[in-house]
């Protein structure tokens, strides 16, 4: 446990909320937990940190004792595509591309509508905000009620407006898509919540002249992009075979690898590969589970974490994993990490505790504002009991949250200050209307599977 003693940021004279809990794990610095201190906000914003001592002399609007709890910054969900909440368990145990091809494309776009988006996002919100998630990124098709969804429910997201070079329900072809998206970009250009950012799906949905029209607009723009890169070893084959190189240097020929790149996926890496986004500043994207489930390979995050490569967390979709909780992405990844190096000592708790927050903030360029508990950011912050059987004995806070956690602990959510799950009880949600929307989903896609069997 830390030994700190003092207040981060300034004590001030009075905060919207004083918030008690028996722990705090800020993240920033790495590894340390703090004992016995509180966490002030005014307004949307952290104002400090400081010992329970001196926080009894702020005047407070409100204030929250957490006996047995412990607060640490939302988690952050790097990847992800929301509405194919609607098609969990659809498609089990089956290859990637026979996955996506011949089951969930077709089933997509058979049902697709904004309807279907909407009630696909909030069913993916719910379940990340019951999980801790309060900072989630999405590629999926409308990516207007994507975002729209999103905002309604206070949840903070990337959206990566999907680029790809054939017609779909939202877009002709990827100049349309291309277009649509900007729109949404400026539309959302001053809402806080909502980050716009390019999505073209992968070097293989995208042309080269596509893919080098996203990487000129987004260095005239300075906005992010996201794609799917290097999944499995038979994407970089067939690269290699038609174009005589591997997807990751046609990237890098295009201009479209730099800091603002999110590669998703990454399990088909060599040495060449990782040196490459090292040297680029590109971001990583592990997704251990749906990796996993896909059996498309695994990530070499050992490597890349040393090769000074910022890896981040992502669930992928609920089609994929089957779930959209970070707590048990975090213990895959460093599970995975130390059953693939030999070395039980990889990625220990507080290295993947930091990939499911600030390194997922890096990776998005929000590291200013969230991913870390510190004063002058975001009030995006989750309390989890650790008081109950499963995460007891308790004698190393990092370890229990990585190792025991699956989820069902968090019991306080915020975003922005605003509480969004109240002693487990969604504040914007309305569950059973969801899950009756959902259900009839579920017939509505059951009904055409049967037809076209």
């Amino acid at each position: 446990m830390s030994d700190q003693t003092s207040p981060i940021g300034a004590a001030p004279a009075r905060a919207d909320r004083l918030i008690h809990p028996q722990w705090i794990v800020p993240v920033v610095p790495h590894g340390a937990v703090l004992r016995d201190y509180s966490i002030a906000t005014e307004g949307d914003r952290i104002s400090a940190l400081l010992p329970r001592s001196d926080a009894r002399n702020i005047d407070a609007d409100e204030e929250l004792e957490l006996p047995g709890q412990v607060v640490l910054p939302g988690l952050v969900n790097s990847h992800g595509h929301a509405a194919l909440c609607l098609l969990r368990g659809f498609a089990d145990d089956t290859p990637l591309m026979t996955w996506l091809e011949e089951h969930i494309w077709p089933a997509e776009f058979a049902h697709m509508s904004e309807d279907y988006v909407r009630d696909g996002t909030e069913l993916a919100i719910a379940e990340m905000i019951r999980s801790g998630t309060t900072t989630y990124s999405d590629m999926h098709l409308f990516p207007n009620v994507s975002a729209a969804t999103a905002r309604r429910l206070r949840m903070r997201c990337q959206i990566t407006f999907p680029v790809i070079d054939f017609a779909s329900d939202w877009g002709r072809d990827a100049a349309d898509y291309i277009s649509k998206g900007l729109a949404l970009r400026d539309e959302y250009k001053h809402v806080d919540l909502v980050n716009v950012v390019f999505g073209p799906h992968a070097p293989y949905t995208v042309s080269e002249e596509n893919l080098a029209r996203v990487a000129t607009l987004a260095a005239e723009l300075d906005i992010g992009v996201q794609i799917h890169l290097h999944e499995t070893s038979g994407e970089v084959e067939q690269s290699l075979e038609e174009h005589g190189e591997r997807p990751l240097h046609k990237l890098n020929r295009l201009g479209l690898l730099g800091p603002r790149t999110q590669c998703v996926h990454m399990t088909a890496l060599d040495a060449g590969d990782i040196a490459l986004v090292a040297q680029t500043g590109a971001s990583v994207v592990h997704c251990p589970q749906s990796n996993m489930k896909l059996a498309s390979g695994t990530c070499p995050v050992g490597a890349l974490r040393a090769g000074g490569v910022n890896v981040a967390l992502g669930t992928d979709s609920a089609a994929s994993n089957n779930n959209l909780n970070l707590f048990q992405e975090m213990q895959a990844a460093a599970l995975l990490a130390k059953l693939d190096s030999g070395d039980a000592a990889a990625l220990p708790a507080a290295d993947a505790l930091a990939m499911a927050t600030i390194a997922g903030a890096r990776a998005m360029g929000l590291e200013h504002s969230i991913g870390s508990l510190e004063p002058g950011k975001q009030a995006d912050m989750i309390a989890v009991d650790l008081g109950q059987p499963e995460t007891q004995p308790l004698y190393n806070v990092l370890s229990q949250l990585v190792y025991a956690c699956n989820g069902s602990q968090v019991r306080h959510s915020w975003i922005a200050g605003e509480p969004v799950l109240v002693d487990r009880e969604l504040v914007l949600i309305d569950l059973p209307g969801l899950a009756a929307r959902v259900d009839a989903w579920r017939e509505r896609i059951a009904a055409g599977m049967e037809s076209a069997a």
